[in-house]
């Protein structure tokens, strides 16, 4: 029997995506005929959360007008001064279209973060549950400084919390709003964190790698009744060690669309350029025509960003309200306050409860299964957002929810819950 050819370090020990194990399980039940609610994935139901429509419109247009050749490799022109307009109109934040590379989508741009930023061995500091730190930090073979948050912080982490970890640390990587949990970052939490990053850097000096902040907000438009934060508004003096990641796939419901985009120092953009052009990432360049001149309508702009944050915040007020007023009448069950983005965070406390077939919950796993099982309710363990695999909490995500399945949907939950003892 021959022994299989060797792969490489990395092929060898990637982690396999819990959600898409997860997903696998649901597709395999949905085929056998059980209505599911599924709120596990982070994407839309186009049925329900469409594209705007002047957006599709300049899509068909661009692939009429054949606009199908290579885009340049940092994006085109327009889309750039587009983004760089965006930035300044929402958030006050002024950079130049060199200071802004475009890709397909945030995740090449936060892989070329990682590569240009970090060298092997070190070190890389991380909050969980965050959504694949853990696997960036793996791809560059970085030393995983993995901070565990609190529920009692909307698991955000704070100073004190990543203050201890600064040493020699390379890469500070931070999300808000967040995902797993759709909370976000008060502004004293985030003055503490940046003023330590700050003041780190100025212990260095100028002859030592300072330490980076990458600052994830890809649903920084995706805010209900508080503010978003951003370090280079509240320390401008930290422009020079940001990098922000942000697109329009959650802000305009067009995660097929792949059209994203980092900000920050020139220097560093131009070398995530160069390793994005190596890789091919780019954007397509009919969608990077039609995103700059729909970016161009701050009035189509603003309506589809008043539509879609009223559509998402009514699903997710609705079901935090349900799942407290579950808690209320004693079940074991809780959540957070949505702040922001497509997420709600919820809890399961069914460890040691005795399921009707006679086997005893002992797991986050076992409660994930009893509840797609018995509940018919698909949500995502903190544990696959690198979370302790002991936690109870989970992600659920509202781009697929229908409003008339959330009665119906705690209503089963409520049923299979009564069957434990």
């Amino acid at each position: 029997m021959s022994t299989p050819n060797k792969l490489s370090h990395l092929a060898e020990t990637l982690i396999p995506s819990e959600i898409i194990k997860l997903g696998n399980e649901i597709s395999e039940r949905i085929r056998q005929g059980q209505t599911i609610y599924n709120f596990t994935i982070g994407d839309f139901d186009p049925n329900i959360f469409p594209i705007p429509q002047l957006l599709e419109d300049e899509i068909v247009n661009a692939y009429r007008a054949h606009r199908t050749n290579y885009p340049p490799a940092n994006g085109i022109a327009d889309l750039r001064q587009a983004v760089a307009e965006f930035l300044k109109n929402g958030l006050q934040l002024n950079y130049t279209p060199e200071e802004i590379l475009i890709s397909g989508g945030g995740r090449p741009l936060i892989y070329a973060a990682y590569r240009t930023i970090c060298d092997r061995g070190e070190k890389v500091i991380y909050p969980v549950p965050s959504w694949n730190n853990n696997h960036y930090t793996h791809f560059i073979e970085g030393e995983h400084i993995c901070v565990e948050t609190k529920a009692d912080n909307n698991f955000l982490p704070t100073a004190e919390e990543l203050i201890p970890h600064f040493k020699d640390a390379t890469l500070l990587a931070l999300c808000s709003p967040l995902n797993p949990t759709g909370t976000v970052f008060t502004k004293d939490q985030l003055q503490a964190i940046c003023q330590a990053v700050i003041d780190e850097n100025n212990r260095r000096g100028p002859e030592q790698k300072p330490l980076y902040i990458l600052y994830d907000h890809i649903y920084w438009t995706l805010t209900y009744g508080c503010e978003h934060v951003n370090p280079v508004s509240l320390f401008p003096e930290l422009k020079n060690y940001t990098i922000f990641i942000d697109g329009i796939s959650k802000a305009f419901s067009a995660t097929g669309v792949r059209v994203g985009w980092a900000n920050g120092p020139a220097a560093i953009i131009d070398k995530m350029k160069g390793i994005l052009s190596h890789i091919g990432a780019w954007s397509p360049m009919a969608e990077q025509v039609a995103t700059a001149k729909y970016l161009q309508n701050p009035i189509a702009v603003k309506q589809h960003l008043t539509s879609i944050g009223n559509a998402l915040s009514t699903r997710l007020e609705r079901l935090f309200n349900g799942f407290k007023a579950m808690q209320e009448q004693g079940y074991p069950v809780d959540a957070i306050a949505p702040k922001a983005s497509m997420y709600l965070t919820i809890r399961f406390s069914l460890k040691g409860k005795l399921q009707a077939d006679g086997h005893t919950i002992q797991s986050t796993e076992d409660m994930t299964a009893f509840l797609l099982k018995e509940a018919s309710l698909a949500i995502v363990p903190f544990a696959a957002f690198g979370a302790d695999k002991n936690s109870e909490w989970y992600r659920l995500s509202v781009g697929t929810c229908k409003l008339e399945d959330i009665d119906s949907m705690f209503n089963q939950l409520k049923n299979a819950l009564d069957t434990l003892k």
